[in-house]
């Protein structure tokens, strides 16, 4: 059952989502409270889960890593033991920046972002196609990026 939110609560989300550095007081100015009540509904949206945390975004360019490809997987099975192994490897690897589980034609869509296709083939056939149980993997690589957004659309809300 979704958390009621009123207009306010979708005031602070917004403004959240757009800079998490607004010091309390400067949110609360931005959504029209006083800095007690804002610092109040912040902290039961944390508790209620909606804000699940604050990170820095960083570009990717300048750090260089300037390949982001897509990988779907498809396993042979869906037996624990085979989805355990998929699972942990892709926690413990860094250039694996998304996993979902997927329906559809793949079992697995990974993001992945690497600083060359050297490093990249030697993480698809070093890492990935080893776990016992990997059918098929096919790549889709970035060639420009039009949009990059973590904001979730609020106006349905």
């Amino acid at each position: 059952m979704p958390i009621e939110l009123d207009a306010i609560d979708l005031k602070i989300l917004e403004a959240l989502q757009q800079d998490a550095r607004l010091t309390n007081q400067k949110l609360a100015d931005r959504v029209g409270l006083s800095a007690s009540p804002c610092w109040r509904r912040v902290k039961r949206l944390e508790e209620q889960g909606i804000i699940d945390c604050y990170v820095t975004l960083l570009n990717a360019e300048p750090l260089g890593l300037h390949v982001t490809a897509f990988l779907m997987v498809s396993l042979e099975d869906h037996h624990a033991k085979t989805v355990a192994k998929f699972d942990q490897l892709v926690t413990e690897l860094p250039q694996i920046q998304e996993c979902y589980a997927t329906s559809g034609m793949a079992d697995y869509l990974l993001k992945i972002a690497v600083s060359s296709m050297r490093e990249y083939e030697e993480l698809l056939i070093g890492n990935l196609l080893q776990v016992t149980g990997v059918r098929t993997a096919n790549t889709s690589f970035v060639l420009k990026e039009r949009k990059r957004t973590t904001a979730l659309p609020l106006t349905s809300c």
